[in-house]
């Protein structure tokens, strides 16, 4: 099912590499860094901190150190301070099945936090599901898959995209062009979207993708002027969005007149991007520095503490320092790092948080979480103008929507 929708070219050789990472291993559980023999436990720390990527990744690195930290001076996991292992995935998906197979086999961690385009999840699944190891994935995703070694702490589609849809469908936005990066997630989630729009009373103008990286916009920007779309659908990833968006501007029309719904830019991104080519534009998550709990006052303190007051927190950090504090509750339930007593502890696991409260489902290690729509302001915070008022249950086959039914 999930190689089924892997509709790009380098898709096969992602696949051969993430294979070849795994090739000769045993199927065994290496990740016994345990719960007894030393007075740490170590895990994985696998993000892209050079690259395209790390316009967006490094502060989720920073936000689960944040919580390692915050848990050991609280007095560790069953005694134990915890031993972060930091590894660079270099915004290259070959590079993240390498790192992923290094932290479990040689370093011995007990988990591995990490990912952020799917693209680099489905270059890591073999090797997790290979080595039976946990990742602990924290960002938003096209939804379509449900891996027994892989807790999902991010929104699947029901969470995000299927929210931002409603919400432009509410405010009479029917007619979408949609602009996304050439890899899985936006190539999956625009077919998710186009099912939508067909079920829905809405059309689809358009549809482009480019590169990782890609820097020139305005032959596209043109385009989307031509089709006069009443909203664009945005998918682009990594420093992309940065010429995106002030190519975009360049052209005189103002959020008002055309609004782009983002899923991949929250506030860091805002500030890569530059507030005056965003300002008044639409985002679709579920946590926003601004988000009004005790939770999040506490989390915006500390990071900023640590980091720098001109720090700014966002959905995917807050989603890996979540993904954190989830898994430690999980081995405290257990009472062992052991892979499969974790995942079986798992279920049900529920703890306040910045954004609220979230809750891991044990069925697909998904998480409850509750959907925000935002608007970008400008001063680079997000205002949230919508909310699915408690937390939606997480649907990653969206098996409770009759229209996606050709989707799985």
């Amino acid at each position: 099912m999930r190689n089924s929708l892997w509709r790009t070219g380098a898709a096969f050789t992602l696949a051969a590499v993430t294979l070849a990472a795994c090739a000769g291993q045993s199927p065994t559980n290496d990740t016994a860094a345990s719960s007894g023999g030393s007075d740490t436990i170590k895990v994985g720390i696998l993000h892209s901190l050079s690259g395209t990527m790390a316009i967006s990744e490094v502060t989720v690195r920073d936000a689960e150190l944040l919580a390692i930290e915050e848990i050991n001076a609280a007095g560790g996991v069953l005694g134990k301070k915890l031993e972060p292992v930091v590894e660079d995935g270099a915004s290259d998906w070959p590079t993240f099945a390498e790192k992923a197979t290094k932290l479990i086999a040689q370093d011995k961690v007990a988990t591995v936090f990490g990912g952020w385009t799917s693209a680099s999840r489905k270059a890591m699944l073999p090797v997790f599901e290979k080595r039976k190891a946990l990742l602990w994935y924290p960002v938003q995703y096209e939804g379509l898959e449900s891996s027994p070694y892989i807790f999902y702490t991010g929104a699947t589609t029901n969470q995000q995209i299927v929210p931002g849809l409603d919400y432009l469908k509410e405010k009479g936005k029917k007619k979408l062009f949609l602009v996304g990066s050439d890899y899985v997630f936006p190539r999956t989630a625009n077919k998710i979207i186009k099912a939508y729009a067909a079920a829905n009373g809405m059309e689809v103008l358009g549809e482009e993708y480019t590169p990782l990286g890609h820097t020139e916009y305005s032959t596209l920007v043109n385009k989307i002027v031509e089709a006069k779309p009443d909203a664009v659908f945005n998918t682009l990833n990594g420093d992309s969005n940065v010429a995106f968006f002030k190519q975009l501007k360049s052209t005189g029309i103002s959020a008002d007149q055309m609004p782009v719904m983002s899923v991949s830019v929250a506030e860091e991104e805002v500030r890569g991007i530059g507030v005056d080519n965003v300002a008044g534009h639409l985002v679709a998550w579920n946590y926003y520095q601004t988000t009004d709990t005790p939770a999040n006052e506490k989390f915006v303190a500390a990071f900023k503490a640590k980091y720098g007051a001109d720090k700014v927190t966002s959905d995917p950090m807050e989603a890996g320092y979540n993904a954190v504090y989830l898994w430690a509750e999980a081995v405290k339930k257990a009472g062992t790092t052991d892979v499969e007593a974790v995942k079986k502890a798992a279920g049900g696991v529920s703890l306040d948080r910045p954004e609220g409260k979230v809750t891991i489902d044990g069925d697909n290690q998904h998480v409850y979480k509750t959907a925000r729509i935002g608007v970008v302001q400008p001063d680079g915070q997000i205002k949230e103008v919508w909310n699915s008022g408690e937390p939606i249950k997480p649907d990653p086959y969206l098996k409770t929507y009759s229209w996606a039914g050709g989707l799985v």
